[in-house]
């Protein structure tokens, strides 16, 4: 895909950074304000800033009453489709604003007020979107942990955020069949030091758990007589959520959210880049424990008057690598947004795209790609056989929206395979060296982003300033780090290689595994690939590479092995020293579909590590083990 608007996107994003206030205070008209800003951008406490200072208004406000007041409330705001419980409904903004303002009635009148933390421990359903809004109607902060995490993940996450209340359900449903939450809860309250005044238990008819008494309260009795409540004034830069991300001390991190920067943001980002007004069907396959379902399954749909598909379920298995593109088919979708690692099990299952061939996508404009790095490969079948852009792009939950990014909705650029393309208007991102020197044009080097950030990003870390500051402020003074590496190139192109940590040092040269995993990936038989650096006596470092095969390959093992090392040296040379590679079933992920590659290294090099509390599948971790011992590795594994 070609275009020529580069000059606009330059001219929008120079806008954007030689004149922050007035381009923020422009895109803030797309939000109704109980009172307007005193400053558009505060810098009187550098490095902490903050944006619409002594402005007022109500996020749920804006994504719920005020399309109902516009005469939209019977537009479906929320569309659930959960094909593991062959379930699909449509809520509409009537409905929609009927329940969060009950939920918030409940929830006011056992004396949850402005600035109380509520822990919300959910599946995908559309009452944990309820919750969120209920609590952003009251001003309350809500914190989102994702149904199904461990006893103790979820003690750590009440013992920071010291919630007043915690909404939960009876239980999710996996394609491995149904999970019971509600043992879960009561382990982590058992375990946590702050204890939980009340809980409000949503009972499925998969599974209905007992509720304990004294302390949990029936989900439809709470609202059932609860009055209804009206949204709440509160400041702009106050916090609207968090949302924990693991911390390398194992202590989680709090990402703090706030009500103005991040309305502003998120509703700039649905017209500019997604391509999205009010009416338009935009779905965001996440889940709302993420950060992708906060931003884009949530409120930034709702916030422009869109229609969210809500999905519970997998791309593949529930039923067949097809149940995404029928269902886009089904509800219109202009824009759909997933991770690489769900194309990629698609195109598993489904390398020629049979599950594609009798459904009409006319009405799709884009794919969104953003999760973890998107391999060529990977964006060009999904090109072939959609026949649509598909758009790479880059944030974290740090962030909370696109940092690089194809502004599809309004200045599309050409699309380079392996590039989110160009630093989205409010962000300046540079590459530079570990002594902080910007580096020249294809050279790789750590991603920083100069400050202040735009609206919509991470305010601090809850109750930890110094944390928030020596993660992210302090190695590059007057800059964000990203965790990133990559470079740029001489169009201003970004590339993100790996995180800074999966830089391998071999003999001296300093190698990306997001390369290793590109030229991989450009084996036929190769669906998904996983490098990482292990330690050796003589180099220091070197790659090892673990494949997961398209399905119906016959190739032999040896066959293989010759022809990826082959593969390897012709794109990246004899410097790479990559003889180490093995297919294996499964790779190791998280939930949200990144691939475990810290646990792997510390695995192959026989240290100690705890098995992630994100992981989708433990048993990856076998797999990963039976390999990599083959390999001459992982030979005395430790277990935390």
């Amino acid at each position: 895909m070609k275009s020529g608007n580069n000059k606009l996107h330059q001219q929008m994003h120079q806008a954007s950074v030689s004149q922050p206030e007035q381009f923020w205070a422009d895109a803030a008209q797309a939000l109704t304000w109980d009172k307007p800003w005193d400053r558009v951008l505060d810098e009187s406490n550098m490095p902490l800033y903050a944006w619409f200072a002594g402005g007022e208004l109500n996020t749920c406000y804006n994504a719920v009453d005020r399309h109902v007041e516009a005469g939209r409330g019977a537009q479906v705001a929320i569309q659930y489709v959960s094909p593991v419980t062959e379930t699909e409904y449509g809520i509409s903004y009537n409905e929609l604003q009927a329940q969060v303002s009950r939920l918030a009635g409940y929830m006011d009148s056992i004396g949850v007020k402005k600035g109380d933390r509520v822990i919300i421990y959910m599946p995908m359903v559309p009452e944990t979107a309820y919750a969120m809004l209920a609590c952003a109607r009251i001003g309350a902060i809500h914190s989102v942990v994702f149904g199904g995490f461990a006893g103790n993940e979820l003690a750590s996450r009440i013992d920071d955020a010291k919630p007043k209340l915690i909404l939960s359900a009876s239980c999710g449903i996996e394609p491995s069949g149904v999970v019971a939450y509600k043992p879960l809860l009561d382990d982590a309250i058992a375990q946590s030091s702050h204890k939980v005044e009340q809980c409000i238990i949503l009972n499925r008819s998969q599974l209905q758990a007992e509720l304990t008494p004294n302390r949990d309260v029936d989900w439809q009795n709470a609202v059932a007589d609860a009055p209804d409540i009206g949204c709440l004034s509160v400041a702009a830069t106050d916090p609207l959520y968090i949302l924990y991300t693991s911390g390398t001390t194992g202590q989680p991190k709090g990402v703090v959210r706030d009500n103005g920067g991040h309305g502003v943001a998120l509703a700039w980002s649905m017209k500019h880049i997604y391509g999205i007004d009010a009416g338009d069907a935009f779905w965001a396959a996440s889940d709302v424990g993420w950060v992708v379902g906060h931003s884009y399954i949530v409120y930034g749909p709702l916030l422009v008057g869109a229609t969210t598909l809500m999905f519970e379920g997998k791309p593949v298995g529930t039923p067949d690598p097809g149940i995404f593109w029928r269902t886009i088919a089904k509800y219109q979708v202009k824009s759909f947004f997933t991770a690489p690692t769900a194309i990629r099990a698609i195109k598993r299952d489904d390398p020629d795209g049979d599950f594609l061939k009798d459904v009409d996508l006319s009405c799709l404009n884009t794919l969104f790609l953003a999760g973890e790095r998107c391999d060529p490969d990977t964006l060009h079948w999904a090109e072939e056989r959609l026949n649509k852009p598909v758009i790479d792009h880059w944030w974290q939950t740090e962030t909370g929206w696109p940092v690089a990014a194809n502004l599809m909705g309004t200045a599309p650029v050409e699309v380079k395979a392996g590039s989110p393309a160009l630093s989205v208007p409010g962000y300046q991102v540079e590459v530079v060296d570990e002594m902080g020197d910007k580096v020249e044009a294809n050279i790789s080097g750590n991603v920083v982003i100069k400050l202040p950030l735009p609206p919509g990003t991470l305010t601090t870390l809850w109750q930890n300033e110094q944390r928030y500051l020596e993660s992210y402020l302090s190695m590059y003074p007057g800059y964000y780090l990203s965790g990133d590496a990559g470079y740029m190139d001489d169009d201003g192109y970004l590339y993100i290689m790996s995180r800074i940590d999966d830089i391998i040092n071999v003999a001296g040269h300093r190698l990306s595994t997001g390369r290793f995993e590109e030229v991989l990936c450009q084996h036929n038989a190769v669906a998904e690939v996983a490098v990482i650096g292990v330690e050796d006596k003589l180099k220091g470092q070197v790659p090892l590479g673990l494949v997961v095969l398209k399905k119906g390959v016959t190739l032999s093992d040896e066959a293989l092995y010759k022809e990826l090392i082959s593969l390897v040296r012709e794109h990246i040379g004899p410097v790479a020293s990559f003889r180490l590679v093995s297919a294996v079933q499964k790779l190791p992920k998280t939930r949200s579909g990144k691939i475990l590659r810290g646990t792997m290294r510390k695995i192959a090099d026989n240290q100690e590590y705890k098995v992630p509390a994100t992981i989708e599948d433990p048993q990856t971790l076998e797999l990963v083990r039976n390999a990599l011992t083959r390999m001459g590795y992982a030979d005395a594994l430790l277990v935390k």
